[in-house]
């Protein structure tokens, strides 16, 4: 007689350590161990040490507001500081200044999925070698998860070691004192006030009938390849 596997089948007794199910821990066993990880305040350190989380909801449709971030200029209009965006000579990527860096060029390769409406953006200062800065994007139909017409948007970054030291001294501006690292504390609030920025033109756009893809950012840019 065969039996039919089933849920963690494979490992001795079908218990690990540290893993909660019900058929181990019932609710009133379990229902303590939750309330105990709720907190009316939690450490800074706690919520944003490893990953920087934002999300918000946007009045556009999601489809316009997908198409608007995979274009890489669009990060010229909704963030804080990233400006002069230009094509490189390398297919795809793009470098651009950034402004919070003072002499700090920027640079950027965006990989989109339409199926999944996810957007990436690959960036690093200084040098576009090693894109290791990656800001993940995902757009999700606001009427699946909130039944009303528009848009979440989810971006989640992850603290990767280089932020605490700068990988690539040698392509650094001299005189630079800042390195992107410094300012990781302050991730959770800047990029809140980059998805507000990014609403407010969705919305803008969206409720005066316009294009979220302004037709700027579709015209080819002057490029002088790079020697």
């Amino acid at each position: 007689m065969t039996t039919t596997p089933c849920a963690l089948s494979d490992l001795p007794d079908g218990v690990i350590p540290g893993v909660v199910r019900i058929e181990t821990s019932d609710r009133e066993a379990t229902t303590p161990v939750i309330l105990d990880m709720l907190r009316s305040v939690y450490p800074h350190e706690q919520m944003f040490g490893q990953y920087c989380t934002v999300h918000g909801y946007i009045a556009a449709p999601p489809d316009g507001v997908y198409d608007y971030l995979a274009h890489t200029r669009s990060l010229e209009e909704w963030t804080y500081s990233l400006r002069g965006f230009a094509p490189t000579d390398q297919p795809g990527l793009w470098s651009a200044h950034d402004r919070l860096g003072s002499d700090t060029t920027i640079y950027t390769r965006t990989v989109a999925h339409p199926e999944a409406r996810t957007v990436d953006y690959h960036c690093a200062w200084d040098q576009g070698e090693h894109l290791w800065m990656i800001y993940l994007m995902r757009v999700v139909d606001a009427q699946t998860v909130l039944d009303k017409p528009g848009t979440v948007v989810l971006w989640t970054n992850c603290h990767h070691p280089f932020y605490d030291r700068n990988p690539y001294p040698h392509t650094a501006p001299p005189d630079r004192r800042a390195w992107v690292g410094d300012f990781w504390d302050m991730f959770a609030a800047g990029h809140r006030l980059e998805l507000n920025n990014l609403t407010a033109l969705c919305e803008y756009r969206a409720r005066h009938r316009l294009p979220l893809t302004p037709a700027w950012m579709s015209e080819p840019p002057p490029w002088t390849p790079s020697a």
